[in-house]
């Protein structure tokens, strides 16, 4: 998809250039890089207390670090209740927190006028859903050794023949589920957004605005339950 000069892509313009030069295209990776760059700064100013002094006393006003100490709380919470094994939700809470974070605030920022969001771009939703096969492989082959491989085997021997290509391919599609999913809905949200406000900038986007909040909400959390679902099923003992 062709993509308009985006505020992240002037701010980033020397570093867009160098990458030119080498033969890279830089979309859409300095909307990425800017929305990382935010939430990095925002992590940052938002955890200083918590660096200083082992626990926040509650005060009685809504701060920064209140908003992100209950965020935080509530995520690690609600992914409690989806990856049952033991310590396994604690090992990857770091990583689906950021990505739920990342992917939101990605989403949303194709609601601003002037940037695009670098979700409606395939190769990095793809890239996205490869570091949650990977890692669920990871995590996986850590846990259970090559005890790993009994789960590909069904529960029966005399049924691995049968069994094996079946999660092999079910496995395999799981990148190209998430990563189609999430880009697939986003670029629709997004065309559909952009024709609205081309037709008639004032007024009639309004409702259309609210579906793509919806939209960029929705989304951020199917990519993140299935990606927690998948770290689940590596981390459980078979039966």
């Amino acid at each position: 998809m062709e993509h308009g000069i985006t505020w992240a892509g002037l701010l980033l313009k020397p570093l867009n250039e160098v990458l030119a030069s080498w033969g890279i295209d830089p979309e859409p990776a300095d909307s990425a890089l800017f929305v990382a760059v935010l939430l990095v700064a925002l992590a940052y100013v938002g955890g200083r207390k918590f660096r200083q002094q082992a626990m926040v006393e509650p005060d009685g006003k809504v701060s920064l670090p209140f908003l992100m100490e209950m965020t935080v709380d509530k995520m690690l919470g609600f992914f409690s209740t989806i990856i049952h094994a033991h310590g396994g939700v604690r090992r990857v809470f770091p990583l689906l927190g950021a990505f739920a974070l990342f992917i939101l605030a990605n989403n949303l920022l194709g609601l601003l006028p002037g940037f695009n969001p670098p979700t409606d771009q395939y190769n990095l939703t793809l890239a996205l859903a490869a570091i949650v096969f990977v890692t669920a492989h990871y995590l996986g082959l850590k846990e259970h050794r090559w005890g790993y491989i009994k789960k590909f085997l069904g529960p029966l021997w005399w049924l691995a023949p049968l069994m094996l290509p079946i999660e092999l391919v079910s496995h395999l599609v799981r990148p190209l589920s998430l990563s189609m999913r999430l880009f697939g809905n986003l670029t629709g949200d997004h065309q559909v957004l952009a024709l609205f406000m081309a037709l008639l900038p004032l007024g009639l986007p309004v409702p259309f605005m609210g579906l793509g909040l919806l939209v960029s909400i929705l989304q951020s959390f199917i990519f993140v339950v299935l990606a927690a679902v998948y770290f689940q099923d590596a981390l459980e003992h078979p039966h």
